[in-house]
């Protein structure tokens, strides 16, 4: 049923954008990117600045691994970093390489048993989708920035590197449509996904789908004069926008679903970009046995160490037969 209603959202912000097209409708062609951007930077920035202001005054690191303790005990220094150079360590892992998910796995009931079996199809499609899509954003910013960077002219000519097609086929848009493709099937096709599967879930896949096939579409069926793309980018950055002429309906149904993507973006799961910087589950150092965290907002309470309890209750211990720490310290001393 999410499925279904996020593909009438997607299908419906595709028809509106095609009319809009059509009807030649070029103020919204200027307001919905610009309202997209604003939305997008706003929400950001309050959703990550909302999590930055939670205090944390504990250490609650996941771990799977040995802590840092004994010399003669080996620490597991990436699974459970004592050190800001581990955590460092450890998210650099984590963020550019999902290390965690690599141990994803599965459970299933067979023959009446719950079994449990390795699955990394999910680490190689999340790790596929990843980073394809930080080239295409990264090939884009030619559309944005006059003169192009090198890093960017490098980028795209290693990502066309095969030369096939003409214009060339990008190996990042293969890549990406794939790992789309295994993303949508995977969460349409296993039932017990699909049963905790949020209307969220489809629909930014949806609107991923779409921004590539519509983008596949531009550059290989319905050829955008690129020339006047970039004016209309540039424009955009500029606060002057120049609209391109005769823009095909497809093109500004590929604006529109990006924008509609940009806006959605905060309150989506996809805000776990900023999110996994400020994880205390992963961004702390586990070092609970080798210094004392104290909660900045306990009420302040009256504290007396062992050896002054054992002083005022000296001569009840003593009646009772209990033995007295400081004597027998003082003994072991004389000893």
């Amino acid at each position: 049923m999410n499925a279904f209603r996020a593909l009438i959202a997607f299908l419906a912000i595709v028809t509106l954008a095609a009319l809009a097209g059509l009807l030649k409708l070029s103020l919204l062609a200027v307001i919905i990117p610009y309202a997209a951007f604003i939305l997008f930077l706003v929400g950001f920035s309050y959703r990550v600045l909302r999590w930055a202001w939670v205090p944390v005054p504990f250490r609650i690191t996941t771990t799977c691994g040995q802590q840092k303790s004994l010399p003669w005990i080996r620490p597991a220094r990436l699974e459970s970093p004592s050190t800001g150079w581990g955590v460092l360590g450890r998210m650099t892992l984590e963020v550019l390489f999902f290390r965690s998910l690599l141990r994803n796995s599965r459970a299933r009931l067979q023959s009446g048993k719950l079994t449990f079996r390795e699955d990394q199809w999910l680490w190689l499609g999340a790790l596929a989708f990843h980073w394809s899509l930080l080239l295409i954003l990264l090939r884009h910013l030619k559309f944005f920035l006059q003169p192009i960077p090198a890093a960017v002219s490098w980028i795209e000519r290693l990502d066309g590197g095969l030369q096939v097609g003409l214009p060339h086929l990008y190996i990042s848009d293969v890549i990406f449509a794939c790992a789309l493709a295994y993303l949508i099937i995977r969460r349409l096709h296993d039932p017990l996904l699909r049963f905790v599967s949020l209307f969220s879930d489809y629909f930014v896949l949806y609107l991923l789908i779409g921004i590539a096939l519509s983008g596949l579409l531009l550059r290989f069926v319905f050829r955008a004069d690129l020339g006047q793309i970039k004016q209309f980018a540039l424009s955009l950055a500029a606060l002057h926008p120049v609209l391109p002429a005769n823009a095909s309906p497809v093109f500004w149904v590929h604006l529109l679903l990006v924008s509609t993507l940009a806006a959605y973006f905060p309150a989506s799961k996809l805000v776990h970009m900023g999110g996994v910087f400020l994880s205390p589950t992963r961004d702390l150092a586990n070092n609970s046995r080798t210094k004392r965290h104290v909660n900045p907002w306990n009420a302040p309470v009256v504290t007396r160490s062992y050896a002054e309890w054992e002083q005022e209750f000296l001569d009840k211990l003593k009646r009772a037969g209990i033995p007295i720490e400081a004597e027998d310290a003082g003994k072991a001393t004389t000893d």
